[in-house]
């Protein structure tokens, strides 16, 4: 299994960027898929996912109207477009499948222990 995270990148307060993930060694369209983000000194947490059938999709209350989570089943990756950032959302952001009934639960976990490296957002004046 291969989770390749990139779009990353330092931005202003009130800018945008779209996180992209590359997928690969799974069957990326029987997975639900999440992006989780940690930041230093804080513990990791989903932020976003998205179903395997019909791209049902959850957004955690912190970025709720500001985050959307998408996916391409045919290209294998998953996006996340963050509009109107907030100092806040400074963290290094991963992808990863995830059980789908913890989705939106504090027992969300990455499902595939050879998660990515993930790529850093900072968002900063």
């Amino acid at each position: 299994v291969q989770l390749v995270e990139s779009g990353g990148g330092p931005v202003q307060p009130g800018e945008s960027l779209t996180l992209s993930c590359d997928t690969s060694g799974f069957i990326f369209s029987r997975y639900d898929m999440s992006w989780f983000r940690q930041a230093p000194e804080k513990e990791r947490g989903s932020v976003a996912a998205i179903s395997n059938v019909a791209g049902k999709t959850w957004i955690a209350d912190s970025v709720r109207g500001r985050f959307t989570i998408s996916r391409d089943d045919e290209d294998k990756r998953v996006y996340l477009q963050m509009n109107r950032l907030k100092s806040e959302d400074t963290a290094v952001y991963y992808c990863n499948a995830v059980a789908g009934l913890t989705i939106g639960t504090p027992r969300v976990r990455p499902w595939f222990s050879s998660g990515g490296r993930g790529t850093q957002v900072t968002v900063s004046s």
